[in-house]
């Protein structure tokens, strides 16, 4: 032993890493989750095991940092990593890269993914919802034959309202094949053909489970077909808590089978309570209108009177008639008479010397009347003229002149208004109140303020 060489402990485990990270320099393992520590340094450690075998983790923040989901014990995850040894202790363990969920964790991650890429491309949408029908006469069942779903629709629209026709359209709810199944129902179903030819409206479901059982349900060409649907779709996957890509792209959601049921169908027995109220105001309707129609009758009774009665009632209308006619005569040759008088008055009111006599008034009345409107108008003529004459005495130049201004005109005869009009030599002519001076101009010159300063003085 004493030829061999001696390796210290910390050697041996320092060798013993080298050869694990050379020939396991990245390795991926799935396993579950336990014993997790999460101390304040921000690292993580745990135990990845399986069925029979377990090995210890570690992974450093600044990998984990960049983990979507926080782990816990029990959870199955696939990891990415490099086979190390712990030196101090001699610990083999895995010296984790990456993490990713496995199993219901990763379903659930590419649901989330799938639901966002169909929100945004609008397919949740209200504006794209169908109405559902009021009192829908034949619903679509797209489920299974066997399962619990169909039976629980079936048996509440039996209970609800059972004159509403049902079909069910076979397909299966898990599987593989299962989303391809209820595309093609969906289609048959929207042919209208057949038995389905006045479908109503479909429900597509079927009862709860897991997370994976209900994955055929978030299928993304189901959706599609499901949005595109011309037919309203109620969607019925599952209870009240579970939620699929189908329960936001159809255009109603129930909460289980049996709660789309109820909601398509109404309750017999409020049918029943409201035909016996519309049956209690029919009556009541008609015995009015019988009320109505009777007094009616006994009203046109009162008015149907016995034709001999009928006769007097005429004979004394015609006398009356008779008496109106004679009182009208008496009146008529009264009024003739009345005006043949007034005939006679007017005859004589125009006679010729009656007009001649009113004519010489008329012309002795219009000659008054004409010598005073002459003299007013020569009166208003002459306040007229004296009020023209003060008013040109007040603007005449000659009444500005009188005040000591003057008027210069140059040698064309053009009023002078700027000294820059004439020059030295030309001759101006000066009009003054009571004659004109004639000038030779010697020079010209611009005034200041103090020229007119003593001008003013």
């Amino acid at each position: 032993m004493n030829s061999e060489p001696v390796l210290s402990v910390s050697e041996l485990n320092r060798e013993a890493r080298y050869l694990l990270e050379d020939n396991f320099p990245s390795v991926l393992v799935e396993g579950e989750i336990s014993n997790i520590a999460m101390p304040a340094s921000g690292h993580w450690y745990l135990t990845l095991k399986d069925n029979s075998a377990q090995i210890r983790c570690a992974m450093f923040r600044n990998r984990n940092m960049r983990v979507r989901f926080r782990p816990t014990d029990g959870m199955q995850v696939l990891v990415k990593g490099k086979i190390s040894l712990y030196e101090g202790r001699g610990d083999f363990q895995l010296i984790l890269d990456q993490m990713e969920e496995r199993g219901d964790g990763a379903l659930l991650r590419a649901f989330e993914q799938l639901k966002e890429k169909l929100f945004r491309e609008g397919l949740f949408d209200d504006a794209l919802k169908k109405p559902l029908p009021d009192l829908p006469q034949h619903i679509g069942v797209i489920t299974s034959p066997t399962g619990a779903a169909v039976k629980d629709i079936i048996s509440t629209l039996k209970r609800r309202f059972p004159e509403i026709n049902i079909t069910i359209i076979p397909v299966s709810v898990q599987g593989k094949t299962a989303a391809t199944e209820m595309i093609k129902a969906i289609i048959l179903a929207n042919k209208k053909q057949g038995c389905l030819a006045d479908l109503n409206v479909l429900v597509i479901g079927r009862g709860g489970g897991s997370l994976e059982d209900l994955w055929s349900f978030n299928d993304e060409e189901l959706a599609r077909c499901i949005a595109d649907s011309q037919l309203p779709v109620v969607s019925a996957v599952g209870h009240e808590v579970d939620f699929t890509i189908a329960d936001f792209v159809a255009d109603v959601r129930a909460a289980t089978p049996t709660a789309a049921a109820e909601i398509l169908s109404p309750d017999q027995e409020e049918f029943k309570l409201m035909f016996d109220a519309y049956s209690r105001q029919l009556a009541a309707s008609i015995i009015d209108a019988i009320k109505q129609k009777r007094q009616t009758l006994l009203w046109l009774r009162k008015q149907l009177k016995h034709p001999g009665r009928k006769l007097q009632e005429q004979s004394q209308r015609l006398d009356e008639t008779e008496a109106r006619l004679r009182r009208a005569y008496k009146n008529n040759l009264n009024g003739m008479k009345h005006n043949l008088s007034q005939l006679h008055f007017s005859i004589r009111s125009h006679s010729p010397q009656q007009l001649v006599k009113q004519y010489r008034q008329q012309n002795a009345h219009l000659a008054d009347r004409l010598v005073k409107a002459v003299q007013q108008f020569v009166y208003y003529k002459k306040s007229k003229l004296a009020e023209h004459t003060h008013a040109l005495n007040t603007i005449s130049p000659l009444n500005t002149l009188s005040r000591g201004y003057s008027i210069t005109y140059t040698e064309d005869n053009q009023v002078l208004s700027s000294y820059q009009s004439v020059k030295a030599g030309d001759t101006i002519r000066t009009r003054l109140f009571n004659g004109e001076i004639t000038s030779t101009v010697k020079n010209t010159e611009t005034p200041t303020q103090a020229d007119f300063s003593e001008s003013d003085e």
